[in-house]
């Protein structure tokens, strides 16, 4: 069955209500997100593994009723297993795995109604800000076709940014949902340590620096997706604070005057690239157009410590992960198959102790005071996502660098990101800026804990005075 010639124009929402009234059926729009892959995938490289079959058994054996019945989705590959479905988490190590059960997130995006007709690609284990492993190949920017589409989640932001579906499942341990939104021009929320679930087999990802959640072209299918997929499940060791009213509710509220503290160069102290410092300096004019109160200021951390704990809490993490799938092989964790910098940062943990492991986590909480007491005075903090514009691919190869090198350099290249993963706090990357040769630069909007509500209605907010769902690639 063909599709239907308007299916790009909508978000998800948008599509679901074509949908629930009857002017499109759930499998005219499935084809349409299924010939878009064909067209545009080979070019971009988003989609790793096809499931069209699978997708269409499932829209014509009932898709239920929930807020996205009949949308065509994604997920990301890096775990977020699929029952019965490869995953590969962007590497050779994974070869042959097959996933046993869905995960908690698949479970509730089922129920949402959405349709998943594939997955995307990542990072060999989602380590890199550039998606372009040894396993997959490269992603490419649909901006523009030599450039980066970001890391890890680059599969998802890549497939939304050409149009093969308006939102993607992503997650995010260091900055991998709003890398690859700020890299692609879309809309990025990282929600707030335990907002998200991880089940059924772990409570937090990487000692809790990492959740999941979407990119997408619209700030109110992010926010839906919120109201379809939060909330603790039984058993989850901890949770973040309900919000009062649905997250879609937020989104065209008025966020009121907001105290806004704008920092021009990166926490670390490093300069911005000069584009990316004009785009903070345009979106801070804007702010104050809108109302709000912006001054120059950032919350005053020791960024040195912190790219050393998360350094830690990665590499012990990836041991763990190198040992289990190791022993689930029946051969030695000598790390086999996976790239030169992956497997030097997971040899790396081995030898970390549990000391400087606890130390490490003490260092996060830290941060968290400096942020939460930071937030008492500030309402939001804006700089840019990223260091600099979309750089070129193969400058960022996780296979040509030793591990705790490759860990700097991915740190040089990410002003803020990681900063909110540490401390547990929401962000978000708006789409606000193209550069002159048309490639995007987000703008990275961060706030308390547990304060996406806020977030979702300052973007809405910015989208309405500064339009972005039309504005797509040439692709």
């Amino acid at each position: 069955m063909s599709g239907f010639s308007d299916y790009g124009r909508y978000d998800a929402i948008g599509l679901a209500d074509l949908i629930r009234s009857g002017a499109v059926s759930t499998a005219e729009v499935l084809e349409s997100a299924i010939a878009r892959a064909d067209a545009v995938n080979p070019a971009i490289n988003a989609i790793v593994r096809r499931l069209d079959d699978r997708a269409r058994a499932s829209a014509a054996n009932g898709i239920g009723s929930g807020p996205f019945a009949g949308v065509p989705f994604l997920f990301k590959d890096l775990y977020t297993w699929e029952a019965g479905v490869p995953t590969g988490n962007g590497s050779h190590f994974w070869d042959g795995f097959v996933a046993p059960v869905d995960f908690t997130y698949v479970e509730r995006c089922r129920a949402a109604g959405l349709v998943s007709f594939g997955r995307t690609a990542t990072s060999e284990e989602g380590v890199s800000i550039s998606t372009e492993s040894v396993a997959t190949g490269a992603t490419r920017n649909p901006w523009n076709l030599e450039r980066t589409a970001g890391g890890s989640s680059g599969g998802a932001a890549a497939a939304v940014a050409a149009g093969i579906v308006p939102m993607a499942h992503a997650s995010d341990g260091g900055g991998s949902i709003r890398i690859p939104a700020a890299q692609c021009g879309l809309f990025g929320l990282k929600p707030s340590r335990g907002r998200m679930p991880m089940g059924p087999f772990v409570g937090e990802g990487w000692g809790g620096l990492a959740t999941g959640h979407v990119v997408s072209r619209s700030v109110r299918d992010s926010a839906a997706m919120l109201d379809a997929t939060a909330g603790p499940a039984p058993g989850d060791p901890y949770a973040a604070p309900a919000p009062l009213r649905p997250y879609l509710q937020e989104v065209g509220g008025d966020p009121g005057r907001l105290r806004v503290a704008l920092h021009l160069d990166g926490l670390d102290g490093v300069p911005l690239d000069p584009e990316n410092r004009r785009a903070v300096e345009e979106a801070g004019r804007l702010l104050e157009g809108l109302g709000h109160t912006v001054t120059e200021a950032q919350p005053a951390i020791d960024a040195a410590a912190l790219n050393r704990a998360i350094m830690v809490i990665v590499a012990t993490n990836s041991w763990n992960t190198l040992a289990f799938r190791s022993a689930e092989l029946g051969r030695a964790p000598d790390g086999a198959g996976y790239q030169r910098s992956t497997r030097e940062i997971a040899e790396a943990g081995r030898t970390l102790t549990a000391t400087e492991y606890a130390a490490s986590v003490a260092t996060f909480h830290r941060a968290g005071r400096v942020f939460g007491q930071f937030f008492e005075a500030y309402d939001v903090l804006v700089s840019t996502t990223m260091r600099r514009p979309p750089f070129a691919l193969g400058i960022m190869l996780a296979d040509e660098t030793g591990g705790e090198a490759f860990g700097h350099r991915c740190q040089a290249e990410m002003p803020v990101t990681h900063h909110f993963n540490m401390t547990g706090c929401p962000a978000m990357s708006v789409p606000l800026h193209w550069t002159a040769d048309n490639l995007p630069v987000g703008i990275h909007i961060g706030a308390a804990y547990g304060r996406e509500d806020l977030l979702l209605r300052l973007a809405g907010q910015l989208e309405q005075a500064r339009p972005w769902f039309d504005r797509r690639p040439d692709l």
